[in-house]
């Protein structure tokens, strides 16, 4: 006899009703015993336990308990490592948009001025910064603000006082805010990072600072690929508006 379609359904619903069976002592063991490798391919598996003290001789030293505990060690260890290599790369993707930023807002400039304005302006907010300045050389006595905020006058001689030789780029740390560079907002900066421009042979030397609050925000340690890859595309967007040559 076939059986009916209620009692299919009371069948599915029986074996939908029916519950994994509890794990006691006896499954573990059964379980270990037959994979002895398990605790080495899972060595994860050995944080939080609470491992029975063996009754030793005095004087004995005793190995397994040593080296689960330095097993423990390394796992955290690794856990930290993992945690700030995930942070690094978190901060790094975010300085990687943040240039993507400016350099779409240099790119997209509709006259010089605006290319001017979104440098000393709009860079500073893009950039988590207090101060963003662009420091001109001219025939002047002594440095002076231009009509234009964050555009800076130096005296000629100024930009290669910060650096050395071929140097282009200064970062620096737990520093005083340099009031030929930053004027008024001076006692505010606590650290900053210098990049002098090569716009061109025929143009006075020109300098753009970055100024923070923070103390550790630049240091001479950090990696300066991306402030490099935006200064250089500076570099040739004000060329290219000016119509200068290299």
């Amino acid at each position: 006899m076939w059986p009916s379609k209620d009692d299919i359904i009371m069948s599915r619903d029986t074996n939908h009703a029916k519950t994994p069976p509890e794990i006691d002592a006896n499954s573990v063991i059964a379980f270990l015993r037959n994979r002895p490798d398990f605790f080495a391919n899972h060595p994860e598996a050995l944080q939080g336990l609470t491992l029975p003290q063996r009754d030793l001789s005095v004087g004995v030293v005793d190995f397994q308990t040593a080296l689960i505990e330095n097993l423990r060690v390394e796992i955290n260890k690794l856990k930290n490592e993992r945690e700030q290599l995930l942070e690094t790369a978190r901060v790094n993707q975010q300085s990687l948009s943040r240039i993507h930023e400016c350099i779409l807002a240099v790119l997209s400039a509709k006259s010089f001025e605006q290319l001017i304005q979104s440098v000393t302006t709009d860079f500073a907010v893009m950039l988590d910064l207090d101060m963003v300045m662009l420091c001109i050389e001219a025939d002047d006595e002594g440095p002076r603000l231009l009509k234009t905020p964050g555009l800076v006058i130096l005296p000629i001689g100024t930009v290669k006082q910060y650096f050395k030789d071929d140097q282009r780029m200064l970062l620096r740390s737990h520093v005083e805010g340099d009031p030929v560079i930053f004027g008024g907002g001076a006692p505010l900066i606590c650290s900053d990072a210098l990049v002098r421009l090569d716009i061109s042979k025929v143009s006075p030397p020109v300098l753009i600072a970055f100024g923070s609050r923070d103390a550790d925000h630049f240091n001479n340690s950090q990696s300066t690929e991306l402030v490099r890859f935006l200064t250089q595309v500076l570099e040739h967007v004000i060329r290219a508006w000016l119509d200068l040559p290299h």
